[in-house]
């Protein structure tokens, strides 16, 4: 039943696999990440620097504040409108400096620190006006409700800019101790560049961590209009991270007790979480002490924090479904899922999260997380922080690109007003509240400005996604949901395989071929070979399009992914190992997923 292919069509076969021997399955997070701090500076409310790379833009808000008498002007607005929402963008300057103190050599190398500490500074330099006084704080400029009722660009805004501030009849313990951990995350930031200017972030921090902690309330209870749009769900998880992050900019035992003092009445031992995000800090909380655990300066506050640890390997255990059935929720695409309005910020705050954890682990020697389900090592966090990263750039059942502007198949139609609306600087003429809507919101046409580096709200529980500017629940993004994404690109950019050159070379030759009735089928052979000068262990591989039998490597839980024999712990330099699989059709695709 079986004929040889001719040899002639083989050999060309065989020619043009050794011109290619390794096919990658990957993506530019350099070129991602770069994008990604495009959005922020889309989202610059005030006087816009001559330095502006978006220039559809336009200066805005020009008078934020003044009507109160007090100056706040500049920050960010919050998504597809122009409220400056404190809660969310407190909450993003503070991932956006930890993304700048622990991925700093990354962002450097890809030349985007300058650009990092100018997003932050942006954010910072309105948090300094907003504090005016030790006990007073500007927690919001304009009304969600007005301005929603109004589709028309920042430069044209007719809403209303009241400010609302919070103070000692007034206070709101989430967003002010929010604000203090952004600021002081944030001094550690600039500490090596500008000594003088975080100090003055330190002292910020310290003045709002004792407004929050001493007078004790809800934001939204405080100011009402917030409610609709960021209901705050406590204020305890704000105030063990404020301190967390204190202690880590100052170094003083004065927020480490704090933290171990309070782990129960604030719950920081207490809750089990399976999210992160703008809302809920525990797992940010727990896995920053756990840091503190791993370096070895628990001291006598050990205990506590190997309970806090506990919580952190509970959140980790969750993502990586091995949590005895209490695990988040996927897609059957493989993202993480939470709600339907703008799920997406989960999955990238979560990414995020575990890919820091996962470097805590490895740096510390102590590379186990152990779960109901099984072990975990420090690879499998950031394996599945770049499962989720790639779901976002395009690796998806739709093959789209979540991060607007990054590859060539990405939301045209976003939700946000300045990009939907033609800039400024080419129409002149004022674009009113009502015609916004009758003109702009409702035209089928692309925006006409890329909002580069946007991540929108992405798609529903099974994967589908509707690219429509009424669509705000998926196609809006947001400042909080963008922000985690800085860290783990950087992240993930300097992961081996994403380097200028791969130490692993792929040679794939065909090396029998047979017809079954009229289909061929092809017996693959590939050799694995350590190009450098340093033994390699832990070697995962990616393989796409495998659809036959495969011999030589063994399966792992990660879907498409296998690891070398259990008798391989080490391919030293120059060695080699070989893997066969029979298939028709075409080639499977081979990339290197990870090594150390």
């Amino acid at each position: 039943m079986s004929s040889f292919m001719p040899q002639v069509v083989l050999a060309l076969l065989v020619g043009l696999l050794a011109l290619n021997p390794c096919i990658v399955h990957s993506f530019d997070y350099g070129d991602a990440l770069d994008k990604t701090l495009l959005f922020f500076e889309a989202q610059r409310s005030g006087k816009l620097p001559v330095t502006q790379r978006v220039k559809w833009r336009g200066d805005s808000g020009l008078h934020d504040g003044y009507a109160q008498g007090v100056n706040l002007v500049g920050g960010y607005y919050d998504a597809g409108d122009h409220v400056k929402f404190g809660l969310p963008m407190a909450f993003t300057v503070t991932m956006l400096s930890w993304a700048a103190v622990d991925f700093k050599n990354d962002l450097i190398s890809l030349k985007q620190f300058g650009h990092t500490l100018e997003a932050i500074k942006w954010g910072t330099d309105y948090f300094i006006k907003a504090n005016p006084q030790p006990y007073v704080f500007w927690a919001q400029v304009g009304d969600g409700g007005s301005d929603h009722y109004c589709w028309e660009r920042a430069e044209d805004m007719t809403t209303s800019r009241t400010a609302y501030k919070l103070d000692l009849e007034n206070p709101g313990s989430d967003l002010a101790g929010e604000t203090a951990a952004a600021l002081a995350a944030a001094s550690i930031a600039f500490e090596p560049f500008d000594s003088a200017y975080s100090n003055l972030l330190l002292d910020h921090a310290k003045q709002l961590f004792s407004f929050a902690n001493r007078f004790r309330g809800l934001f939204i209870d405080s100011i009402g209009n917030a409610r609709q749009f960021y209901t705050s769900s406590g204020y305890n998880d704000e105030l063990l991270w404020a301190a967390t992050w204190l202690h880590r900019a100052t170094n003083e035992e004065y927020y480490l007790k704090y933290v171990v003092d309070n782990s129960v009445s604030l719950g920081g031992t207490g809750w089990a979480v399976k999210q992160f995000s703008w809302d809920n800090k525990y797992a940010g909380v727990q896995i920053l002490l756990t840091k503190v655990l791993l370096d070895g300066a628990g001291g006598k506050y050990t205990s506590t924090l190997e309970q806090y640890r506990a919580k952190a390997d509970y959140f980790t255990c969750a993502c990586l479904q091995k949590n005895a059935g209490y695990n988040v929720h996927m897609t059957p695409g493989g993202l993480v899922y939470l709600q339907e309005w703008n799920n997406m910020q989960y999955p990238a705050s979560a990414a995020f999260l575990l890919a820091v954890y996962s470097d805590y682990l490895y740096k510390s020697k102590q590379n186990v997380v152990k779960c109901p389900d099984g072990q975990l090592q420090s690879q499998d966090l950031i394996n599945f922080a770049k499962s989720q990263a790639d779901y976002i750039l395009g690796k998806n059942p739709k093959s789209i690109s979540y991060l607007v502007g990054y590859g060539q198949n990405y939301p045209i139609h976003v939700h946000h007003r300045g990009a939907s609306i033609t800039s400024i600087s080419l129409l002149q003429s004022s674009v009113g509240c009502v015609e916004g809507f009758e003109v702009w919101y409702k035209r089928p046409n692309p925006n006409p400005n890329v909002v580069y580096g946007a991540l929108v709200g992405g798609p529903n529980a099974n994967d589908e996604f509707s690219d429509d500017r009424s669509n705000y629940e998926q196609t809006e993004p947001t400042l909080s949901g963008t922000a985690p994404l800085l860290g783990l690109f950087a992240r993930l950019h300097s992961l081996p395989g994403n380097s200028a050159v791969v130490p692993i070379e792929f040679i794939h030759t065909i090396t029998n071929s047979w017809t079954v009735g009229k289909e061929g089928f092809y017996r693959h052979k590939v050799v694995i070979k350590n190009v450098s000068n340093k033994p390699i262990v832990e070697l995962k591989l990616y393989l796409e399009n495998l659809t036959g039998s495969l011999w030589g490597l063994n399966p792992t839980q990660e879907k498409n992914t296998y690891e070398l024999p259990t008798w391989l712990k080490v391919l030293e330099p120059g060695k080699e190992c070989t893997f066969v699989y029979i298939q028709g059709g075409t080639q499977a695709k081979i990339s290197v997923q990870s090594y150390h």
